[in-house]
């Protein structure tokens, strides 16, 4: 390899471990875990609460308690999206012309 490639290669790594350092320092321990993107540790119990929230609210006749669920339900499917597909949205949603102040 150059010296240009290994300089490249130095820089990924930089970024890498700045961005992700539990995914980045992984494989050194012996324990690779999974890039961020991926980790939705929050989401799985987040999610089993608003449905039983609104399982218990559709069993019991409990108007707020069912709302209450679906309002959770709604949050805690924005724990599985991936921080990468919101920026890429958010990009698209600007190159269109619809973001903060833009033309609507």
């Amino acid at each position: 390899m150059g010296d240009s490639d290994e300089e490249r290669i130095a820089d990924l790594e930089a970024v890498l471990r700045r961005d992700d350092p539990r995914f980045a320092r992984g494989p050194g321990e012996g324990r690779p875990r999974r890039p961020r993107e991926y980790r939705r540790g929050r989401a799985w119990p987040a999610m089993t609460l608003a449905l039983a929230a609104v399982v218990v609210g559709g069993l019991v006749p409990n108007g707020l308690l069912l709302a209450a669920g679906l309002v959770m339900a709604a949050l805690a499917v924005n724990l599985f999206d991936s921080r990468e597909q919101r920026i890429r949205r958010r990009r698209h949603r600007h190159r269109r012309g619809r973001g903060p102040g833009g033309p609507r």
